[in-house]
């Protein structure tokens, strides 16, 4: 495979770079990373390839007979949803808590052909597995458009759906040109701790870093120095492709579920922004608009706008975060 050529390309790489040694380096499936609960694993053939799903199952202590589905976004994994899944569990919510394949402890293919249809479908099968017929489903920027994904494919499942600053409220290849599937692999063989946490510093957290963000920004960036990281970038880069290329933003009008969207005001992100024409870039990812303008398109939809707030809600503000969903899940 393609990636495969670069990988003593990034073991020597990682030999001059005293920025990435100084991190975790973690193995594919994030070996030397623990999660905040115990994970199991369902196992799936996709495309000829035997893989492991991992997930967390939350069981609280007095169940109110619910259960919350958490689905993390493109740059984190399951462990980012620790404090959410705690206090739901805390108000009788039974909390599962997938990594998609290709992020976090599940596998990461050879070469597979990502569709949210796949992954909504894997998410269905660990769900029939654990016998679990009717859920809230909560996502989180990718998250959010896999989780409309999943709402549109089995909408007698989702007795509620939860949007939290969800990426695809607009289609961006409309302004964005095209880059091959080699071109997003390259990038992200170019990344660097340091690039990584200015990219999050400037779109996530609004130039004010916090030492808790430290944690999160670690698991990906612990990726780097591993022998393995050409792998893990080949996934990065098949799934960049997916989110491009499969908007979701034209079928909002068929949700039917009651849905919350919690919308963080200053978050500017748009995939592909900076290749886009100045005059687009100052359109694309305005989420002010782009919240209203689809709590305008879902029939029950109710919008959360949280000011001085960017991407990640329940990291940056949590109480703020909280509160609302918490409401909307016991109306």
């Amino acid at each position: 495979m393609n990636y495969l050529k670069n990988v003593g390309i990034i073991c020597l790489f990682t030999l001059f770079c005293p920025i990435l040694c100084a991190q975790s380096n973690y193995g594919p499936n994030l070996e030397g990373f623990d999660y905040p609960f115990e994970v199991k694993y369902h196992h799936v053939s996709i495309q000829g390839e035997h893989l492991q799903m991992a997930f967390m199952d939350v069981r609280p202590q007095k169940p109110n007979g619910r259960v919350v589905v958490l689905l993390h976004g493109k740059n984190f994994n399951g462990a980012y949803w620790e404090q959410t899944a705690k206090d739901l569990s805390d108000e009788g919510y039974r909390v599962i808590v997938p990594d998609q394949i290709g992020f976090g402890k599940s596998s990461k293919p050879v070469s597979i052909q990502y569709t949210f249809q796949l992954l909504a479908s894997n998410t269905k099968g660990l769900l029939d597995s654990l016998g679990i017929d009717r859920i809230s489903l909560l996502g989180h920027s990718m998250g959010g458009m896999l989780a409309t994904r999943f709402a549109l494919s089995y909408p007698d499942m989702v007795e509620k759906l939860i949007l939290e600053n969800p990426i695809g409220l607009e289609d961006w290849k409309i302004h964005v040109p095209y880059q091959a599937v080699e071109e997003w692999y390259e990038g992200e063989l170019a990344q660097t701790y340091e690039k990584m946490k200015q990219y999050q510093l400037t779109f996530y957290y609004d130039n004010q870093w916090k030492p808790e963000y430290d944690r999160w920004l670690a698991l990906s960036a612990g990726w780097l120095a591993s022998v393995d990281y050409p792998r893990v970038a080949w996934n990065s880069a098949l799934l960049y492709d997916m989110i491009f290329t499969q908007p979701v933003c034209y079928e909002f009008g068929n949700l039917s579920m009651p849905t919350l969207l919690v919308i963080g005001q200053r978050d500017r992100t748009a995939l592909g922004k900076a290749k886009a024409p100045k005059e687009a870039q100052e359109l694309l990812g305005n989420y002010p608009k782009l919240g209203r303008e689809t709590a305008e398109k879902i029939r029950n939809a109710e919008l959360v706008e949280i000011e001085g707030i960017g991407h990640l809600p329940h990291i940056e503000s949590y109480e703020r975060f909280l509160l609302p969903l918490l409401h909307f899940l016991k109306q």
